[in-house]
Parts: C-alpha cells; structure tokens; sequence
C-alpha cells in the first residue's frame, strides 16, 4: 500500500462502494428527513474530511479541472524579509510517497512546475467533490425555518509563497469561507459582506438569529462553568443595520520549535514541550502583523521582550502579502501600535 499525496479512486472499488464523505452525507441526510415533520429544534453539525489531505477522491471530479486550466503563481516564492521563523516547509506534504519520490529540498524546495499543477488540480477537485455532497444535503432542508452555516476551521496554502498546507499565519491560511443563511433576511442582489470577523463570532450570532437569551462576554476572572462568549454577534451586520459598527480585527496564532524550520522537532506541527515560540498575528481592514515571540509552554507565558520576527503587509496594495514592509521607517508608528494591541490581547 501507498500513502501517496495525490490518490484519485474508482468509487465502486472501494470497501462498501463508498468513501467517509459520502456516508457522512448520507447520515446527516437520514436524520435530516426523519425531522422532517417533526416540530421539534434541532441542531445538526455536518463535518466533511476533504479538501483534508490525502487527496483520495472520486476520478471523475479531476475531469472538472484540466490539468490546463492551473498555471504557476507568478509570486511563488518566500517574500523578501520574511523571518525563517514563519516559513512553513509543509512536512505533511512531503511525507507523502509520491512527494518524497521527488525529492524536494529541504526546507525551502521548491517542487517541480508539473506537480505543482497537479496538486492545485487535485486540490480544485476536492472541493468540487464536497461541493456536491453539500448540495445533496441541502435538498433536503427546509429553508423556510432553517438557519445554515458554511465555514472551514482553516485555509490551505496553494504555492502563495511558495509554501503548501496550513501552517503559517498568512491570510491564505487563516482566511475560511463563511456563508450564513437565515430565513429572516431577504434576499440581495449583492449580499457580501467585506468586513474583518472570526469564527469566534459563530456562536453568538447562532444565539442571537435563533432567538435564544444572549451570552454574557467573557472575563478574566470567569468561573469555569459559567457559559460565556470572547467574539461578538455578526447579526447586526447581516440584518445591515447601519447605526452599528464593528471593530474590525482578527487574532491568530501559530507555535514554532524554534527560529528554522526542522524536521526534528516538527517545526510545522511541535508538541507543547517542544514551543519555543508562538506567532502572534492580528488581522485589520488594511494589515496584518504577525509578532514571533518567546513562549514558555509550561508555564503558557509569553516574553514579549524577545521578539524573533516581524511581519507587516499591507491589504490595500499587496491583498496577496508578499512583500513584508515591517522594516519600512515610514511605517514604524503603525508597527508599533499593531504590536501594542497584540500584547493587550496576549499579554
């Protein structure tokens, strides 16, 4: 047996003629009819494995995107001034038989033109794949009393930067798909909405647009069992109430074993023993800055007084961020408040 990237399959060849999505989706599917006449709230969480690496997919999804139709990124490489601290060599990736097969240099590679072509292809078609199981789904929900979340707890690095998989703290990483349906808003002609939010936001908003009592935000000095929320309602912003604004900010973080990358430790994925330091990163309108920092993984204290790299890109002309302009003397004010509000937040 292979434990290959890039692992197309015949459905019927499979054990039981299926893969996990699909009996997934059949389940959800079974539960969703049985409450069909029922008058009783429910709530129902669907997750889904792809676009979850291996790329093990029906064949027929990689005839939606020809290998033709994907081209190498014009920016595919590290951004100038990027700390070798925040690279991440995607381990994962190379791991898998097919990519050690080629073997890709250590940390930086890059991986051959082709193969990126096709991982993009395969990625396209996962997506397209669980498209459709989605789809499945939703013909069986009633829309006239149903509230539907679609969202991702992560993104996934194509090439941006030359870097594949998850672990980093660019926007290409970070930034997920969040669709909410409720059958108290009517429909728009455009109903985007471009602000600055987090999953955190997720569950108040659900609170708040099912008509329950709203959570109290959280305090330092909370008891345990006490239910609490840290984000925010989004249901202002989808009822487009115009009298209410929003502070638009998003915080992440991402561990490091040290200041390069290994394989061992993982600096893609250390265990808690093995941080060293954790990258904080805060996501506004116009930037995003990420500060990597000291961290005590016993303790879960942070030393803000070591500070191993910086980063700074700014949305308005570089959306993509590949050029860190954290060292740019015009801009050291908007540095060192971003870095100031990282620490309220993580002090």
């Amino acid at each position: 047996m292979t434990n290959n990237l890039l692992c197309p399959v015949v459905l019927q060849l499979q054990p039981e003629g299926t893969l996990p999505d699909i009996q997934s989706t059949e389940e959800a599917t079974n539960f969703l009819k049985s409450h069909r006449n029922s008058s009783l709230p429910y709530f129902l969480a669907v997750g889904y494995y792809k676009p979850h690496i291996p790329f093990k997919i029906p064949t027929q999804y990689l005839q939606l995107h020809k290998n033709t139709d994907f081209k190498t990124l014009d920016l595919d490489y590290p951004p100038h001034g990027l700390p070798t601290v925040a690279w991440n060599s995607y381990l994962d990736i190379r791991s898998r038989d097919d990519m050690m097969a080629l073997n890709i240099s250590y940390p930086f590679g890059p991986i051959p033109d082709l193969v990126k072509l096709k991982i993009r292809q395969h990625y396209y078609a996962a997506v397209s794949y669980v498209d459709a199981m989605i789809g499945e789904l939703l013909k069986n929900v009633n829309f006239e009393d149903t509230i539907i979340v679609l969202t991702s707890d992560h993104g996934w690095a194509l090439g941006e930067h030359a870097e594949w998989s998850k672990f980093s703290n660019y926007d290409v990483a970070l930034n997920v798909p969040l669709i909410i349906y409720s059958p108290q808003v009517k429909p728009k002609s455009e109903n985007k909405i471009a602000t600055v939010v987090e999953l955190l936001d997720l569950f108040p908003t659900l609170v708040d647009l099912a008509g329950l009592p709203p959570i109290s935000t959280c305090k330092n000095n909370r008891r345990v069992e006490e239910t609490c929320v840290e984000g925010k309602s989004l249901q202002p912003l989808i009822f487009g109430d115009p009298c209410h604004s929003l502070l638009e900010e998003a915080f992440s973080q991402y561990p490091r074993s040290g200041t390069y990358p290994s394989i061992h430790p993982n600096s893609d994925k250390p265990k808690l023993y093995q941080i060293e330091i954790m990258g904080y990163s805060l996501r506004t309108k116009q930037f995003r800055y990420t500060a990597w920092i000291g961290f005590d993984p016993n303790t879960f204290k942070r030393n803000w007084s070591k500070i191993y790299g910086e980063e700074l890109y700014d949305h308005t002309i570089d959306p993509k961020e590949n050029m860190n302009l954290v060292d740019r003397p015009q801009l050291v004010t908007i540095v060192e408040w971003l870095r100031l509000r990282l620490q309220e937040m993580f002090c």
